[in-house]
């Protein structure tokens, strides 16, 4: 007698709810207002205020910016969640970089336009609309799309760890090797003061309208490069093809068999004695034949010349 059988629903995986370009445009201009709300807003908010007894203004304004940091990481996560589109945080960074060289690219030739008149503010804005259709193009393109799902892929853009458990010391030690050369580059840089002290307030061409770009840019950098650099080292050795790469040569390292430390050292005694030994050798020989082909009697080599025949007072003669 047949029976019915239940079959339960396949769970399907959650639909975004927009598309990979749209998304992407919506998370860069978040992350825009956001760093403008953060790096420019509060600072002048708290700069207006008076200082609360001994807590300086200073002070509260690096706490307030933390904890908006910290709050705008966690609105992120929780507003994007798993129904973000595939290869949304890529695009985002994508977007981000096409809209940053799109501005400077047109304010320089809008900069150097300036004293054309109108036909120089017909050429920036013919610039800027090819930037901007160009960045476009880009964004909506199979190549951008494929950019965005390889820097997704990638996790550049992620917090996970890349087989945890596997070439630990290889990946430790390339990750402390990228942020010694990063720290060094942050300390020459503050060392030697090359960064203006100030806002960095880049003005729009044919206008007087400035943009705030960067808060006390001689803080805001390093500040910057040093999270960068943390960023990049950790994120490096987490990248699925080097991770393995790095797991495969500690594994391959495993495999050879070092020499003990006294056996080492007696090797390299032994190397240094025989080096100093055959040195002597050659230079012994090369004098001898240099005495002996240099003799008058034999008279091979010519002598060497005497320098006080043709400077009687002894001064020094540079031959």
């Amino acid at each position: 007698m047949p029976t019915a059988v239940e079959t339960t629903p396949q769970s399907k995986a959650a639909t975004p709810a927009v598309g990979l370009f749209p998304a992407s445009l919506l998370g860069a201009a978040f992350l825009l207002f956001s760093c403008f709300i953060v790096g420019y807003g509060i600072p002048r908010l708290i700069g207006s205020l008076p200082k609360i007894g001994g807590f300086g203004s200073e002070a509260l304004q690096y706490v307030v910016q933390i904890a908006a940091i910290v709050a705008l990481i966690v609105l992120v996560f929780r507003v994007v969640g798993p129904n973000a589109p595939k290869g949304f945080r890529g695009g985002v960074f994508l977007t981000l970089v096409c809209a940053t060289v799109t501005f400077f690219i047109a304010r320089a030739v809008g900069m150097a336009m300036e004293g054309n008149g109108f036909v120089g503010q017909l050429i920036a804005v013919a610039v800027l609309a090819g930037l901007v259709f160009g960045s476009y193009k880009l964004l909506t393109g199979g190549r951008g799309t494929r950019w965005m799902l390889a820097l997704e892929h990638q996790g550049w853009f992620h917090t996970f760890s890349y087989k945890r458990s596997q070439g630990q010391k290889v990946r430790k030690w390339t990750m402390i090797g990228v942020m010694i050369v990063g720290f060094s580059g942050v300390y020459a840089i503050w060392h030697q003061s090359l960064l203006p002290a100030g806002d960095w307030t880049p003005r729009i061409p044919f206008t007087d309208v400035k943009i705030p770009f960067l808060v006390d840019v001689q803080y805001t950098v390093p500040i910057l490069l040093v999270v960068l650099t943390l960023w990049i080292g950790w994120r490096t050795v987490n990248v699925p093809p080097f991770a393995d790469f790095l797991i495969a040569t500690e594994a391959e390292m495993n495999k050879v068999s070092w020499t003990p430390i006294r056996k080492l050292m007696r090797d390299t005694v032994v190397v240094l004695v025989f080096t100093a030994l055959l040195t002597g050798f050659l230079l012994s020989v090369d004098i001898f034949w240099g005495w002996t082909l240099s003799n008058h009697y034999v008279g091979i080599l010519p002598p060497k010349p005497d320098p006080t025949k043709n400077n009687p007072n002894g001064e020094n003669i540079d031959w």
